[in-house]
């Protein structure tokens, strides 16, 4: 090989790596770019597996455009098998959490003071939780040491969250399940109770 074309082939093979390098960082841009800025932050950290945090979107889908009602279920945090197939007529609020989430920590409240709420007013509604990538034991710790009385499923997998129709990319993601069992409304990121109870009514008032 002359030293010319040795020279054009090490400035291509130069060239092949640079592009590789782009490419690289663009795909692991763009699996944060779901949660803008912030969430390509958490990614670098890597304090806590590089998850996408919402930031409080609110999405409401008009009754029309909803797709097939979402068949949820799995076994409890305290080991006991849960299923939405007999919630039909009652709205149903499902919320994916994680202990280790810093904006499900602040919103674990909120949940808790909206689900008295309504239980106080006696409403069709019923919560339930998704605890994600982490061990029973440690959802029941959070929900002990933060007072949650309603249930939550555990992990297993994800198989549950994977049953909302691509809905719960960020942590945490609130649905609102319509009567139909069909999703109505999503926040994507921390929700307030006044918001919650909002959209929780929104659902009951149609038909």
């Amino acid at each position: 090989m002359t030293a010319r074309r040795a020279e054009r082939v090490d400035v291509r093979r130069r060239d092949l790596i640079a592009a590789a390098g782009a490419l690289l960082t663009g795909v692991a841009l763009g699996g944060c770019s779901q949660g803008g800025a912030a969430a390509a932050e958490q990614a670098r950290a890597g304090d806590r597996k590089g998850y996408v945090s919402g930031d409080g979107t609110i999405e409401q889908i008009p009754a029309e455009s909803r797709a097939a009602a979402v068949q949820l279920s799995g076994t409890t945090l305290e080991g006991q098998p849960w299923s939405n197939a007999a919630l039909t007529g009652t709205v149903l609020v499902v919320n994916v959490w994680g202990s280790w989430c810093p904006p499900c920590i602040t919103e674990a409240p909120e949940l808790q003071a909206a689900w008295e709420q309504i239980q106080g007013r006696k409403l069709a509604v019923q919560f339930i939780g998704l605890d994600k990538m982490e061990t029973p034991e440690t959802g029941l710790a959070f929900q002990a040491r933060h007072k949650i009385t309603y249930p939550s499923l555990a992990y297993e997998g994800g198989v549950a969250i994977l049953a909302l129709q691509g809905k719960a990319v960020a942590t945490p993601t609130t649905l609102v399940l319509d009567r139909l069992g069909r999703i109505a409304a999503r926040v994507s990121g921390p929700v307030t109770a006044k918001i919650l109870t909002g959209l929780v009514d929104d659902a009951l008032a149609q038909s």
